[in-house]
């Protein structure tokens, strides 16, 4: 495929992974104020007994920082990441909580939220950079420029049964929206086509899901994994724009980060 092929699929083919992007790095901290009827349908693997939240500041500590994963740079997301938890909308009601994760927006109950930006750091025998793929050399500068993988982490602490119940709203709405639906945040909606569930371990309890999203005929790969320790519950939204380009590039869940952030809840 000629660059300028490469670059006009991967436009459009990532146009729509590129809003929930924005999202996942613009979710609000606070907790969103409307009921989640899923919690009281969804199931979970947890005893509903009371668990006590982690305060702000053990939330912060437990956190994932730089150097927590290797390759990677980690930052605090910043004011210019958030947006309103009511900007979130959809078309189907029962999959507002798989938005919510996917916009790193908290669920009803949340104490305390913290928000992570893990992006992998460029290999240092990478034969392409940035500006190669910029100036348009081939194919191969697309897809050895933009092979790399940038998760948005968004961790909650929760009271009493809440985060068990937040994992299991979360659960029964991927479950009933599997096959798709509409999200708007900001303004700019998204289609998501497809929720195919993919193996994943740790903490309590932990799921994980390929999210597909189409834009102008062009399909976009993202992942989504939910992980729960005790009270507190973790999402993890990653994306890859060489794959997003409909580059052959393997795309994995985001393991690494997922195990990080288990072991600093440990």
């Amino acid at each position: 495929m000629r660059a300028t092929a490469v670059r006009r699929t991967a436009l459009a083919a990532s146009a729509a992974a590129l809003a929930l992007l924005a999202t996942a790095c613009s979710g609000s901290s606070d907790a969103d104020g409307k009921d989640d009827k899923g919690a009281a349908n969804g199931s979970s693997s947890a005893p509903k007994t009371p668990a006590k939240a982690l305060t702000a500041a053990e939330l912060e500590k437990a956190t994932l920082a730089q150097g927590d994963v290797k390759d990677t740079k980690i930052t605090k997301a910043g004011p210019a990441d958030e947006v309103p938890a009511d900007g979130v909308k959809v078309d189907k009601e029962a999959c507002l909580p798989v938005a919510h994760a996917l916009s790193g927006v908290a669920q009803e109950g949340a104490v305390a939220t913290t928000k992570r930006k893990v992006i992998d750091e460029p290999k240092a025998d990478g034969e392409k950079s940035l500006e190669d793929a910029a100036k348009g050399e081939g194919a191969d500068a697309f897809k050895d420029a933009f092979n790399l993988t940038s998760t948005f982490v968004a961790l909650s602490s929760y009271e009493g049964t809440a985060g068990p119940d937040a994992f299991a709203a979360l659960k029964k709405a991927a479950a009933d929206c599997a096959g798709g639906f509409t999200a708007t945040v900001a303004g700019t909606p998204t289609k998501v086509v497809s929720m195919t569930e993919e193996k994943i371990t740790g903490g309590d309890e932990a799921l994980a899901w390929t999210v597909t999203s189409e834009s102008d005929g062009a399909t976009t790969p993202v992942k989504l994994v939910a992980l729960r320790k005790g009270s507190s519950v973790a999402t993890f939204f990653a994306f890859n724009l060489a794959a997003a380009g409909g580059e052959n590039v393997t795309f994995e869940l985001p393991t690494a980060v997922v195990a990080a952030q288990d072991e600093k809840l440990a």
